[in-house]
């Protein structure tokens, strides 16, 4: 019973888009429709509002697809699910919490051009995953979350703090 409570918790995230977005996207879409609305009186008028309001729905939603989730695979090994990518936690040597403030430097001139990156501008903080696997030629993921330090921690790993470890 003692090691079904210690052991890490699972974590399941989606990365939605902010919700100020929502309004925005519809602002501009009404604007764009009552354009084309001004060109066509009778029955045509009210067609580009129907037409064109499902898209910016299609669009937000589509950014928003993408997940972030820890959970055990088939054998039990708890792995991290970045959209469709899985990196099991023994492969992992370190990991560390990437500030939003860290973050230009880890994704720009820190960058390694083979490391697995799933970033998503309007999130903050990202997580930084250094991998220990010799038959992978990837050197770390980085992977964008609200919360790093519940990723680590259901991962059941020490996160070390604050910062981007330089790539090279």
């Amino acid at each position: 019973m003692d090691e079904k409570q210690q052991s890490p918790q699972p974590y399941r995230e989606r990365l939605w888009v902010p919700l100020w977005w929502w309004p925005v996207a519809f602002a501009i879409t009404g604007l764009l429709a009552a354009e084309i609305h001004m060109g066509a009186p009778g029955l045509r008028a009210w067609l580009p509002y129907v037409v064109l309001f499902p898209v910016p729905v299609w669009v937000l939603l589509w950014l928003s697809r993408h997940r972030v989730e820890v959970a055990p695979d088939a054998s039990g090994t708890l792995e991290l699910r970045a959209d469709r990518a899985h990196l099991p936690v023994n492969f992992v040597a370190r990991a560390a919490v990437v500030p939003r403030t860290a973050k230009s430097a880890a994704l720009g001139r820190q960058l390694d051009p083979a490391a697995y990156v799933q970033h998503r501008p309007w999130i903050g903080p990202m997580v930084l995953l250094v991998l220990d696997d010799p038959d992978d030629p990837t050197p770390y993921w980085l992977v964008s979350t609200r919360r790093p330090e519940r990723v680590l921690a259901a991962l059941g790993l020490p996160g070390t703090g604050p910062g981007a470890p330089s790539a090279g």
